[in-house]
Formats: structure tokens, C-alpha cells, sequence
């Protein structure tokens, strides 16, 4: 991958940590802006288009879930890294809820944050690479639901209308490249989260469980989104016996 053409935004009203944060992306390779409070970097993140943007949670003016939520609904998609000072489990689910890709807690060694960088930029390329293969297509279409794996909309069988985040859709895409197989966690980890350091199973299981909402007629009895105990997860889309 050619980092000199990915442009990152860095979002963190600490002066210091995101003038550091900048200059060592700087140093790989990458293109680096700066904002220092949330509206800020919420317009500049609408004016530009980043291929990252790296937002604190703790900012003055809006903060970093509004302005990621603020982000999705004016339709940009662009990958977002949170930082917050709070390592909260709830605070890192809230996080992905709000359309966040990926989640570090202050302080963080350089080392990590550049991996989760490059990672995010890697599965992000693999996404939009997929997205524009012919033979998968950025549509899925199955049992009255429809999916539009290049805005993130979705429509269910009953006529809802969903924006779906960046993790749900990205997820949905592995699985539905793999139909009426099993993926495993690993694998699919590997592909959704792209590093070493995971997220838990219960994570990934209410991604799993939030799709089942959507997607199914009844989530609590599915016949698409299938957990194969032990193992992982299969997609059936013409529906099977869980």
C-alpha cells in the first residue's frame, strides 16, 4: 500500500499529544491535518476527504461520538480511530455504535497506534477494493432485504431503512463472500479488525446480534445470521435451520 497517498486527520485538543501524533505519521509516509476541538475537526472532515480520521473522545464544543455520528449521517464513511483517556468496556462499545472503526486508550505506545494505523488503512483498501470487484459487487441482495456495501444503506424485508456502520457492513461483506459456509472467529477478526490485539467474542457476537435485528424476520429464531458453537459464524442467505 502506498502511504504517501492515504491523508490522515488528526482530531485532539492536547497541542502536544496531537502534534506528535502527526509528526510521527508524518515520518511513514502518510499526509497529516490537525483540529483541536470537535467542531473543527467535524468540518474539516466534511470539507476533506481523509482516508482516516484519528478523534478523541474528550473534546470542547462536540465531542468525539457526536462528531463520528454527525459524520455517518452527512454520509461519510471515512474510517474513524477513537482515543479516549476511559477504558470502559461500554465506552468502546458506544464507540463502535456510533460508527467508530476501532477503539485505543490513552496512553497508548506509538508502536500500537501505528499498527492500528496501518491496519485500518490495509482493511479499509480491502473493503473499497471488494466493493468495486464485479463479481461481488457493492450490492447483496437476499429473502427482501437489500444492502449497499458502497453508501452503507440497507433496506429489510419490511420496508425499514437502515444506515449501517462501517463494522456492521464490512462484516456483513466477509460473510456474504463466504455464503452458506462457515467463517471462522479468526478469520473473520482478521478481516473486520485486521491486528493482533482483538476485540472479545461478545464484541463480535453483538455485531452479529445487531445484523440478526435488521435483517431477520425473527432475530431470535434466525435463519441467515447462524453461530456454529466453537467455531464461528455461516450466512445463509436463501435461510436455513439455526
Amino acid at each position: 500500500m502506498d502511504t504517501a497517498a492515504n491523508k490522515i486527520l488528526v482530531v485532539e485538543d492536547d497541542l502536544h499529544l496531537a502534534e506528535g501524533m502527526a509528526e510521527n505519521m508524518r515520518a511513514e509516509g502518510y499526509v497529516t491535518d490537525t483540529a483541536y476541538d470537535g467542531k473543527q475537526g467535524f468540518e474539516r472532515a466534511v470539507e476533506n476527504d481523509y482516508d482516516l480520521v484519528v478523534l478523541d473522545v474528550m473534546l470542547p464544543h462536540m465531542d468525539g461520538f457526536a462528531v463520528c455520528r454527525a459524520l455517518r449521517e452527512k454520509g461519510k464513511n471515512t474510517p474513524v480511530l477513537f482515543l479516549t483517556a476511559r477504558g470502559d468496556p461500554q465506552d468502546r462499545v458506544r464507540g463502535l455504535e456510533a460508527g467508530g472503526d476501532d477503539y485505543l486508550t490513552k496512553p497508548f505506545h506509538l508502536d500500537e497506534f501505528l499498527l492500528r494505523v496501518r491496519a485500518i488503512l490495509r482493511r479499509w483498501e480491502w473493503y473499497k477494493r471488494s466493493v468495486a470487484q464485479p463479481a461481488s459487487g457493492d450490492a447483496l441482495r437476499f429473502a427482501g432485504n437489500e444492502v449497499n456495501f458502497r453508501t452503507f444503506q440497507a433496506q429489510s424485508w419490511d420496508g425499514s431503512v437502515h444506515t449501517l456502520t462501517e463494522k456492521e457492513a464490512m462484516i456483513l461483506k466477509v460473510l456474504s463472500e463466504h455464503a452458506d459456509a462457515v467463517v471462522t472467529r479468526d478469520d473473520l477478526l482478521e478481516k473486520a479488525w485486521g491486528y493482533e490485539v482483538y476485540p472479545s467474542t461478545r464484541t463480535v457476537d453483538n455485531f452479529i446480534l445487531r445484523l440478526r435485528k435488521i435483517f431477520e424476520r425473527d432475530p431470535h429464531n434466525p435463519v441467515h445470521f447462524l453461530t456454529v458453537r466453537g467455531v464461528g459464524y455461516r450466512f445463509i442467505p436463501e435461510g436455513g435451520a439455526a
